[in-house]
């Protein structure tokens, strides 16, 4: 991988793990579903010269269903369980959760596709889920202080998005990869904009969380997504996903960084095992070696 890509990657890290310190700052002040509604439609603003050329209109028009199927599974509904999930837990906290996406993209690929799992994979996916028991029990329920119902939402997240990976490569494989990033967004905003509205706050929120907002949708969102698939045009879908496992460091750290979130033993012992874990079921461990 050359340098510049690596710091690509690097940069696409930062940007993902610091959406979780926005939505942790923001969602308290909006609340999570007007929060994401701002987020998808500053997104889909941003992508409206795209959706707006000719070409790609009528491309929209075709896979409408489909969009609408992605904009649910990959943006509406788990950015508003991550939204909740942060106005009860901490924003690193959270992140680390995330990284349990490759787990469940995994585990629906053998339910969904019937893929047998390999001796490795099961192994990295049992580890994984044990890294999810160590931080369910350190915080949620088990040792009081915890909210059940917020990590419940931080696990459902992950689980819509490897649901939305696979449908999304059903669906879209051959298209370009503008169509399913910018159409999922627009989709999220058309069907998260009436709810949105509905649950919009009573006191106008000041200035600051606004602009927290725009940057949410902006660099987190669209700037990240055109990143995303221009990394997997450079380098590959394979180590263009290895972001997963940098993604939750830079989420403690801007966490412990700018909201002074402590960092237990218990979130760095699970990330551990977490990262493991993924890293069998992605095959970046455990691979045989080559001959030569």
């Amino acid at each position: 991988m050359a340098l510049i890509d690596l710091l690509r990657l690097l940069l696409l890290a930062a940007i993902w793990g610091s959406s979780y310190l926005f939505m942790r700052i923001t969602a308290p002040v909006f609340g999570p579903v007007p929060l994401i509604m701002l987020r998808l439609v500053g997104a889909a603003l941003f992508f409206m010269p795209w959706l707006l050329q000719a070409r790609n209109r009528s491309l929209l028009r075709h896979h409408a269903l489909q969009l609408f199927g992605l904009g649910t599974l990959n943006s509406a509904v788990p950015f508003s369980l991550l939204a909740y999930a942060s106005m009860h837990l901490g924003a690193g906290f959270v992140s680390v959760i995330g990284a349990t996406v490759p787990l469940f993209a995994t585990a629906v690929d053998a339910l969904w596709w019937r893929h047998a799992l390999t001796p490795q994979r099961i192994l990295g996916i049992a580890l994984g889920f044990c890294g999810v028991l160590v931080l369910a029990w350190s915080h949620v329920g088990f040792q009081g202080g915890g909210d059940a119902l917020a990590f419940g939402a931080a696990l459902l997240a992950p689980l819509c998005y490897g649901i939305a990976a696979h449908f999304g490569k059903h669906h879209f494989g051959g298209q370009p990869p503008m169509l399913p990033a910018a159409g999922s967004m627009l989709a999220g905003a058309l069907l998260i904009t009436p709810l949105g509205l509905w649950l919009w706050p009573a006191q106008l929120p000041a200035l600051r969380y606004w602009l927290v907002a725009v940057v949410l949708a902006v660099v987190c969102t669209a700037s990240a997504y055109i990143l995303f698939y221009r990394l997997i045009a450079r380098i590959g879908a394979t180590s263009t996903t290895t972001v997963t496992f940098i993604v939750p460091i830079f989420g403690v750290l801007w966490g412990a960084l700018f909201l002074h979130e402590r960092i237990t033993p218990a979130i760095v012992i699970s990330m551990t095992i977490i990262l493991l874990g993924t890293a069998f079921t992605t095959g970046l461990l455990g691979r045989p070696r080559s001959a030569n």
